[in-house]
């Protein structure tokens, strides 16, 4: 099993539930208003005057045979509008109850 940690604009939250929708994967926990900047160029997402955007965060546990079909989703999502930014990270579950 392995956690994907799904970084985005709010503008794609939508987007990335109908993604989740369309691959069954049914768990997850959404963060919103998370704060940051990416590290590939991006600008920072604050919310406040100067940076009025914002992130939202998406943790799911899937099996390993979903990960890349999750992992093409988000990349094709991201193509569509580069500058509305979206990432995806992956670990390890050891173990779980």
């Amino acid at each position: 099993m392995k956690a994907v940690f799904i970084i985005f604009n709010q503008a794609n939250t939508s987007r990335v539930e109908y993604l989740l929708d369309q691959l069954k994967i049914n768990g997850f926990t959404l963060f919103e208003e998370v704060q940051g900047r990416g590290s590939n160029g991006g600008e920072p997402r604050r919310g406040t005057h100067t940076w009025p955007e914002m992130n939202s965060a998406v943790i799911t546990m899937v099996k390993d045979e979903k990960v890349a079909d999750l992992l093409d989703c988000v990349h094709r999502l991201d193509l569509r509008n580069k500058d509305v930014g979206i990432r995806a990270f992956v670990w390890n579950i050891e173990q779980s109850i």
